[in-house]
Parts: C-alpha cells; structure tokens; sequence
C-alpha cells in the first residue's frame, strides 16, 4: 500500500494535493501515455468493423481500467480516443464523433480515477458512453426519444461486455495474481483495490 492510498489520517486538502500529484506527468509518462494512445488506435482500427456505430464493441476500451491505477492515463486514453474517431467519419459519422466521443472517455476517465470499487468504475464507461454517444446517434440519425434509448442500450452493452466482463476480469487476475503487473501498468493507487 502506497503513502498515497494510507492517507484517512490527512486532512482533506492534504489528501487532494497527494490524489492531484497523481496528474504529474513525468518523461516516462508522456511515453507510456504515448503507447497507450497509439495502442488504444491500433485496436480500434484492427477491430473496425466493431468499433463504430450503434452497435460497437470496441476491443480497445478495455484499456480505459487503466485510469483506475494511474489517472495519468486520461491523457493518452482521449487523445487515442480522438485519433481513432477520426475513422469514424468514414465510417459514415461525422466530426461530432471526434468531439462527443472523446468526451465521454475524457468524462469516463474522470469518474472513474478517485474510485475505490474497480467494478464500479468499470460501469462508468458504460454509463458515459451510453448517454453521449447514444444521444449523438440519435441525433445524427434524426431519431426521438424512444430511439435515444435503443443508442443508449446498444453503445452501453457493448461497453460493458468489453470494459465490465472482459477488461475487469483481465485486470482482477493480472493485478492479484502476478506480482510484476502493477508496476507494468506503473499503477499509482488502488493496488488494494475493492471487487
């Protein structure tokens, strides 16, 4: 357990100072943000066919529990997120995709990184994702209200097969049972963490 996750004796701003030096951004930082990003566009792109639209299931948000040990990483996961939507106004969307859908990685990784309960954070995605992207679809699809929630149902199923069945199964073993993961992923907090 790091100083950083010993800290209920602190004082509330003693304990926000120590969660907001987490956003520090070292030279090994930038790099391994930098590989994430570039990871998060390899497997959108790889798994295309899957990665847009109403019904996606895109591979490469299982990265996205990464923020849940090092919130650091909300730099590389939207600046992937961004780059990989670029695809997506070929893919018959427009560049609202590029905005809307980094947003609610940008707003996802931010919920998620002062979480104490990994399968809880891993609903937040979901969540995120479900309302902005399904709205922008039913927008862009000239849909109502009713529509709105088929989006919000697709988009949020397929984020939670990836990022609360799949992503949070690969990270509960690796991080419990393999000693060197957590210093793999660099994580900074959560490395006791709950369910």
């Amino acid at each position: 357990m790091t100083n950083l996750e010993n800290n209920e004796q602190l004082s509330l701003g003693q304990r926000l100072k120590n969660y907001f030096s987490l956003y520090k951004l070292k030279t090994r930082d930038i790099a391994t943000n930098a590989i994430v990003a570039a990871l998060y566009v390899a497997l959108t792109y790889a798994f295309y066919w899957c990665s847009y639209g109403m019904i996606q299931f895109r591979i490469s948000e299982f990265l996205i529990l990464l923020v849940f040990f090092n919130p650091n990483y909300i730099y590389g996961l939207t600046i992937g997120c961004a780059l990989a939507n670029i695809y997506s106004v070929s893919m018959g969307l427009t560049p609202l995709d590029i905005v809307f859908g980094s947003l609610a990685t940008l707003i996802s990784c931010l919920l998620m990184s002062p979480m104490r309960h990994m399968f809880i954070a891993s609903l937040i995605p979901a969540l995120m994702n479900g309302l902005i992207v399904g709205a922008e679809l039913t927008f862009l699809m000239g849909g109502n209200g009713a529509f709105f929630y088929v989006n919000f149902g697709w988009v949020f199923l397929g984020e939670f097969v990836v990022i609360s069945l799949f992503s949070y199964s690969l990270f509960f073993v690796l991080m419990k049972k393999n000693a060197l993961f957590p210093k793999l992923i660099n994580a900074k907090r959560n490395l006791q963490f709950r369910f």
